[in-house]
């Protein structure tokens, strides 16, 4: 029995459901109700972001979705021999990983958008300038659209993952 790649799918499966599920949820759930619920949505997210630590937990979980992954994509293909990363499995493991690899990325510009979103969140007080608002609203339609590219691209790097023992090319 192979305790590295149990251990490896283990982390793997376990920290992307979580990375996934939270992407997902913030997506569909979080994001729509911060957005209706006026002055309270700001003051909510710096409760998830400051006290409940959202985005450092959601960077630690994608950070070992993807180590785990790429080191699971290595055992399985000898150390990255082409001849297995062109099989039909390797090309939908690698497919998948590329897919992952672009939420990962756009994750991160996710989270720095938040923390730009708080910093600007903190220095306004009372009603915002004109400026400031510009800016929020810019940063919001770019958290937007960073979320969206992320949840599309995580959904599709789980389809790809799920289904590439099965592909027959």
């Amino acid at each position: 029995m192979d305790y590295l790649h149990i251990v490896l799918r283990i982390v793997h499966i376990g920290a992307g459901v979580f990375w996934v599920g939270g992407v997902l949820m913030t997506v569909v759930f979080i994001a729509p109700t911060v957005g209706a619920l006026g002055d309270a949505g700001p003051k909510f997210m710096a409760h998830l972001v400051k006290n409940l630590k959202f985005t450092t937990r959601m960077s630690i979980a994608a950070g070992l979705t993807a180590l785990a992954g790429a080191w699971l994509y290595w055992i399985d293909s000898g150390g990255f021999q082409s001849a297995w990363m062109m099989s039909s499995v390797g090309t939908g493991f690698g497919i998948g990983s590329f897919f992952g690899a672009v939420g990962f990325v756009f994750g991160i510009l996710i989270g720095r958008t938040t923390n730009a979103l708080m910093k600007l969140g903190e220095q306004m007080q009372g009603k915002p300038s004109p400026e400031q608002l510009t800016r929020f609203q810019t940063l919001q339609k770019k958290q937007a659209f960073y979320s969206r590219t992320t949840a599309i691209s995580l959904i599709i790097s789980v389809v790809f993952m799920a289904m590439a023992r099965f592909f027959v090319l």
